[in-house]
């Protein structure tokens, strides 16, 4: 109840000008303006439109010598779904489709104006694949004499390195989260992808009452561990008073997970929505080009991780968590309130997933219901590669999961990356069972 309060008060009374998907900013990619074409007939009879219903969309802009260029016809096609759109008086067009996945966009060169042609090598048409975000850009090259130039497999290594390291440390602060839970519970919590979700999702939701960003992510991540708080006390703690088993407590947390998601489903809505300026430049740090956000991302995320590292090691109150997670009977019997630590650890996991879900909402990016059920399968297979409820084995898993995404792209499919790091997960774990830092038990 108090927390379809928070969604229908934060949620309803949100104006509706923040609810809208980002376009390309026009410092880079100029933002779409309304195409003023009239509209044609496909050969079939029916209407062609530019999709301007949806809110998954594909677009760029169009520029020869540093001019734009308007009026060119620009297609896109897939799965008997066809829309084209021209290009605006700022040379930039944006063509709507209902779902994301593979299209083939194809600029018709016969709607070029006299003396312009595509550069050399230009793949046209082409095949643009997004998954996960509500907006791609693909930007076709105009004049003669220009010749694409492909970076080489060292600066593309070194780039999907360096996006792969940020994935994997936003990762890691989810995947911390779960691990000390898992430690000091002994519980697997699948509404964790949901804790993650409600973070991301307050965060739009402040941003759009109208809070200054740093106020809204800062409330968020309150939020975050204020939800811990209120499942430990309201759900887990009385389920360990009563003596119930893991595998239920374990379906308890499966039911959950699913209230949790159709509840932000009903006030949030099933579109993907943007946080405030989740469109960022480009940075070029050397031969690496990373976005502004990914650079924060990384940032952020070591800062916090090293900060958890140390509360862990240096507290008095980290020292109690990890004695709890080591042997909770004996933990009790040297005075510490078990209970207490245990109270801490679901309020810190909240915490770290929230912040955890706001910039994994900044690197899809978007905020969308099911954004944490699409990574919770990354998360387990980071703690369980790193070594179930040890924390500094989260940490490496999570790094590993997220190279290895990020980096597979060079010869993998997009849409096969996160396959492939469930396949290493299970790879390693045929050759060592207990994951990379975990402890060898026996079992029976």
């Amino acid at each position: 109840m108090a927390v379809a309060g928070i969604f229908a008060g934060l949620l309803l009374s949100a104006p509706a000008v923040h609810a809208m998907t980002a376009t390309p900013q026009a410092t880079e990619t100029p933002a779409p303006e309304t195409s003023t074409a009239p509209t044609e007939t496909s050969g079939g009879g029916g209407a062609v439109t530019d999709g301007a219903e949806y809110t998954d969309r594909i677009s760029g802009v169009l520029r020869n010598a540093g001019a734009p260029v308007a009026g060119v016809t620009i297609k896109a096609s897939a799965n008997g779904y066809t829309a084209e759109t021209k290009t605006a008086e700022n040379g930039s067009w944006s063509i709507g489709v209902p779902e994301q996945g593979a299209f083939e966009v194809e600029l018709d060169e016969s709607t070029l104006p006299d003396g312009v042609s595509l550069a050399e090598n230009q793949e046209n048409p082409r095949t643009v694949t997004f998954a996960g975000t509500s907006n791609i850009t693909t930007l076709f090259l105009l004049g003669e004499g220009i010749v694409l130039q492909q970076d080489s497999f060292g600066t593309k290594l070194v780039e999907r390195a360096v996006a792969g390291l940020s994935f994997g440390l936003l990762l890691a602060l989810s995947a911390v989260g779960l691990s000390l839970i898992f430690g000091t519970t002994g519980l697997t919590n699948f509404a964790h992808g949901e804790m993650v979700t409600f973070g991301a999702v307050l965060a739009f939701g402040f941003s759009a009452a109208g809070l200054p960003l740093w106020l809204a992510l800062l409330l968020a991540v309150i939020a975050g561990a204020g939800l811990g708080y209120v499942q430990d006390a309201g759900l887990w703690k009385p389920l360990r008073l009563r003596g119930t088993g893991l595998v239920p407590m374990m379906i308890v947390s499966i039911g959950l997970a699913l209230a949790l998601r159709y509840t932000i489903l009903f006030f949030f809505g099933g579109a993907t929505q943007q946080l405030p300026d989740s469109q960022s430049p480009m940075l070029e740090l050397g031969p690496v080009s990373i976005s502004r956000n990914n650079l924060v991302s990384l940032g952020v995320s070591l800062a916090v991780i090293l900060v958890v590292a140390a509360l862990l090691l240096r507290t008095r109150i980290g020292k109690a968590t990890r004695a709890v997670a080591d042997n909770p009977p004996l933990a009790a019997a040297s005075g510490i309130d078990v209970d207490r630590v245990i109270r801490i650890v679901w309020m810190a996991g909240g915490a770290l997933a929230a912040l955890g879900g706001i910039l994994w909402a900044y690197y899809r990016p978007g905020v969308s219901f099911n954004m944490g059920q699409q990574i919770l399968l990354l998360i387990f297979a980071s703690v369980t590669l790193g070594g179930l409820g040890t924390v500094f084995g989260a940490l490496i898993g999570s790094i590993i999961v997220g190279l290895f995404v990020e980096i597979s792209t060079l010869w993998l499919d997009a849409d096969l990356k996160y396959v492939g790091a469930l396949l290493i997960m299970i790879l390693v774990l045929l050759v060592r069972p207990q994951g990379i830092l975990g402890r060898r038990e026996r079992i029976g």
